[in-house]
């Protein structure tokens, strides 16, 4: 075989697994409900033969699930058992279920935990307060542009300057065209602010009734390995009240970093538990030391 065939050959295996991993991104976004085939194809702009070939191959690897009823499909149980083994290097998730669980109960609104991944703020898991009136413009697996919504901004501030500029840049392009009303030429200067007070505030800049507060949080690395977030209607939001909730979710976030340096060594094996326990106090220790307002 002639080096161009073989050059050529290596390009299109490569394209071929960068587009099933894009399905298998796509497919997991969509969670419990699963996707028919013809969404897969309107949404990852493939033809119908390439996106089913993708597919099946994942389907092979045990990636991808199929009911047999509905026909849709879901995430398959390989991608259990290779997120049960990321866990253990990337398990902010099981380590913030106590604290998204404080946060929802004293606020009594919908927090949300939230990771970087590229240019991009995806939601890991929603857990909801009980102020009956909710917005739902974050799920988890919803994906937005780094710097768009609360938990989404908290993760883009704490990043460099020029790690900032550089996904600012980088997403110009898409949120231009997905969110044509976002004021992103602003986006340095609402940086900075954000910086400056230390938590993150939208104002309802994707959707008017959706406001949020979000602040990072800081891995062991001292780069934000996460963000601790909460949304509400805008009149759960008043002015007042966003640095009151701003405090409780810092405190969350450090005792959330303070699991996070405890859970490995410098080297990535597992440290002894320092007194983990201490660090979780009861929610209502957290509400007798922070007022919220309502």
């Amino acid at each position: 075989m002639r080096e161009r065939d073989v050059v050529q050959a290596d390009f299109s295996g490569a394209q071929s697994v960068d587009r099933a991993l894009r399905l298998l991104t796509l497919i997991g976004r969509h969670g419990d409900i699963g996707m028919p085939l013809s969404r897969i194809v309107e949404e990852s702009k493939l033809n119908k033969p390439t996106a089913r070939r993708l597919v099946m191959a994942l389907m092979r690897a045990g990636l991808v699930s199929q009911d047999p009823e509905t026909r849709r499909y879901f995430l398959g149980e390989e991608t259990y058992v290779l997120g049960t083994l990321a866990a253990r290097r990337y398990g902010i998730h099981q380590l913030a279920m106590g604290n998204l669980v404080r946060i929802a109960e004293v606020s009594e609104e919908s927090a949300f935990l939230s990771v970087r991944r590229d240019t991009w703020s995806v939601c890991l898991h929603r857990e909801e307060g009980a102020y009956p009136i909710r917005t739902h413009i974050l799920n988890a697996g919803d994906r937005y542009p780094l710097g768009l919504g609360a938990g989404s901004l908290a993760l883009l501030a704490a990043l460099d300057d020029d790690d900032a500029d550089a996904v600012i840049e980088a997403n110009r392009q898409v949120v231009a065209e997905r969110y044509p009303r976002f004021p992103y030429d602003d986006l340095r200067a609402t940086l900075a602010l954000t910086r400056e007070r230390g938590y993150a505030v939208n104002p309802g800049l994707i959707l008017p009734s959706s406001w949020g507060i979000g602040v990072a949080v800081m891995g062991p690395d001292g780069r934000p390995a996460g963000a601790l977030s909460i949304a509400a209607i805008a009149s759960r939001l008043p002015e007042d009240r966003q640095p009151v909730l701003a405090l409780l979710l810092q405190r969350e976030a450090r005792l959330l970093e303070a699991k996070l340096a405890n859970q490995t060594d410098p080297a990535g094996g597992p440290r002894r538990a320092q007194r983990r326990a201490s660090a979780e106090p009861p929610a209502a220790k957290t509400r007798q030391k922070i007022s919220i307002g309502r």
